[in-house]
């Protein structure tokens, strides 16, 4: 009788080696000027490796937050966060709370307004201070759009001394706040603020959404920054200190090729990926782009997801 429970033992233990290691969905929380594009990458990314993906999108500084939040309640939150700036990963990352954050996309900001403005580079300061042209634009701190926006004013300040007062009080802070007046499912935000409502006249905000306005109406212009006064967005990429396994692969996967060229189709430029900042006290090896080789192959067995667990490309 003893050999009998000896072999089924033996088989029991055999027969739990080979059942498939359970994949379990990845959390991505990101920045709604993410949405479209980061959700084509996580589809892509599931059709690869089979492994489903849950993404929440809205303002980077509430996101943060509730990150935040969720990891002081139950200890577990996203898997991955990209963020629409380098500060908000950042902080967390100095709270030992994610991984080295990475820079993966580039944005910049535009103006978008009514064509009957006639709106150009050279005439936009002189417009923006206009008393009668309403300005909108985003929620400062909840939402990096609205920091960036800030970084225009002060530019402006620059250029004729006191444009930032007038500026920053005669400003719409419509979106990216916590109170912030609600947008129909699927409308852009700049053509809902300055068509359906004509809130605004002019809207500072980025080059990838007032693409995806464009599509949406044939009656808004976009008008690049001048020199003087334009501004660049660093987008910002970090997993959870407690990413699992798969998590640290969507992340490889934003940065791969693959994700990178996803992104440019929507107006981002693929940035040249740096740690920031490159602090092995807090883990090991640095994500880098260049990992081409492992975004190949497929999601493995269990042993080998147990390899590469001991050593992430996140730490």
């Amino acid at each position: 009788m003893k050999k009998y429970l000896i072999a089924i033992s033996v088989t029991t233990s055999t027969f739990s080696l080979i059942l498939p290691h359970p994949v379990f969905a990845i959390s991505l929380y990101g920045a709604g000027s993410l949405n479209d594009s980061l959700t084509e990458v996580a589809n892509s990314f599931t059709q690869e490796y089979k492994i489903p993906v849950t993404t929440r999108f809205g303002p980077s500084g509430l996101t943060r937050e509730l990150i935040e939040q969720e990891l002081s309640q139950t200890g577990k939150s996203a898997d991955v966060f990209a963020s629409a700036d380098i500060n908000n990963p950042l902080a967390l990352f100095e709270q030992g709370l994610s991984k080295p954050v990475e820079t993966f996309v580039n944005n910049r900001l535009v103006a978008v307004a009514r064509s009957d403005l006639s709106l150009t580079s050279n005439n936009l300061l002189s417009k923006l201070l206009n008393p009668q042209i309403r300005l909108g634009t985003s929620t400062p701190l909840a939402d990096p759009l609205g920091d960036y926006t800030q970084e225009v004013f002060r530019k402006a300040d620059q250029i004729n001394p006191g444009s930032f007062q007038q500026l920053n009080q005669k400003a719409l802070r419509l979106p990216g706040g916590a109170n912030s007046p609600p947008v129909p499912a699927g409308r852009v935000n700049l053509v809902y603020f300055l068509e359906d409502t004509q809130q605004v006249d002019i809207y500072l905000s980025y080059y990838t959404i007032a693409l995806s306005a464009l599509k949406q109406s044939s009656n808004l212009q976009v008008v690049e920054l001048s020199e003087n006064l334009a501004v660049k967005a660093d987008y910002g990429l970090t997993a959870l200190k407690d990413s699992s396994l798969e998590g640290t692969k969507l992340a490889e996967y934003i940065l791969s090729p693959i994700g990178q060229k996803i992104l440019t189709t929507y107006g981002f430029t693929a940035a040249r990926t740096t740690s920031i900042p490159e602090n092995q006290s807090v883990g090991g090896i640095v994500l880098a782009i260049g990992i081409a080789f492992a975004m190949q192959k497929k999601l493995a067995s269990t042993k080998k997801l147990r390899l590469d667990s001991k050593n992430p490309s996140i730490q």
